[in-house]
């Protein structure tokens, strides 16, 4: 599930564009001021931000300024009541990749996000293939040399997750946020558990993984 930081200091704004989001199936958490996007940002992984520029405690600017410098690189699109181009042209400049002038129609938003997600490549194709290994996201099945491979439902969501964000480092926390959700009792061995259990059926190698390769002391990460 693509996952959404919403950073909005209007409550009521906020409250409808995470209903609307929700409902078109991203995963989204809600950020009220400059200071708690920034944590957030930095300490989870997201898909994509969208930004308001004007924010108690730190502005949208800033904010984005503060993530492209720690190196950052999830879409994000600025929410922004100024229809000044010069503040277009600032938010651009500093690491923004589009920007939704208020008031706005929640389809704009909706379409603008997706488009973005495209470009940016964090949107998951309906095939996507590495080895010998296809999978296809819109049918939830995986195939191996053609032969179809079983996969559980959450083994099959952990494979999502990791290549939805390929090339990154995911900590056991964060894959069972994502996977199991916050509420779940699952320990982090279960992470361990699964992506075993995954190397059996995707690697031709799962004593010496291709893919899914473990970093100690950090995560997963998924490379093909």
């Amino acid at each position: 599930m693509t996952r959404i930081l919403l950073v909005e200091d209007d409550l009521s704004l906020a409250m409808g564009l995470e209903d609307d989001l929700k409902l078109e199936g991203y995963q989204v958490q809600v950020a009220r001021d400059g200071e708690a996007a920034s944590r957030l940002a930095l300490d989870e992984p997201f898909d994509l931000i969208v930004l308001d520029v004007m924010l108690p405690r730190k502005d949208g600017f800033e904010v984005c300024r503060e993530l492209r410098r720690s190196g950052l690189r999830m879409p994000i699109i600025m929410l922004t009541a100024k229809t000044q181009d010069s503040d277009k042209v600032l938010g651009l400049e500093l690491g923004a990749d589009d920007y939704v002038t208020k008031p706005f129609n929640p389809r704009e938003l909706r379409a603008r996000i997706k488009a973005v997600l495209r470009r940016s490549g964090s949107e998951l194709p309906e095939l996507y293939s590495f080895g010998d290994v296809e999978v296809d996201f819109s049918r939830h099945e995986v195939r191996r040399a053609g032969k179809p491979v079983p996969l559980t439902h959450m083994e099959f969501r952990l494979l999502t997750a990791l290549i939805r964000r390929r090339g990154r480092v995911l900590s056991r926390d964060q894959l069972l946020n994502d996977v199991w959700g916050l509420d779940s009792l699952v320990t982090d061995r279960a992470v361990d558990t699964h992506i075993a259990n995954l190397r059996k059926k995707v690697e031709r190698k799962p004593s010496h993984p291709r893919y899914l390769i473990t970093v100690h002391g950090a995560g997963y990460r998924f490379d093909d």
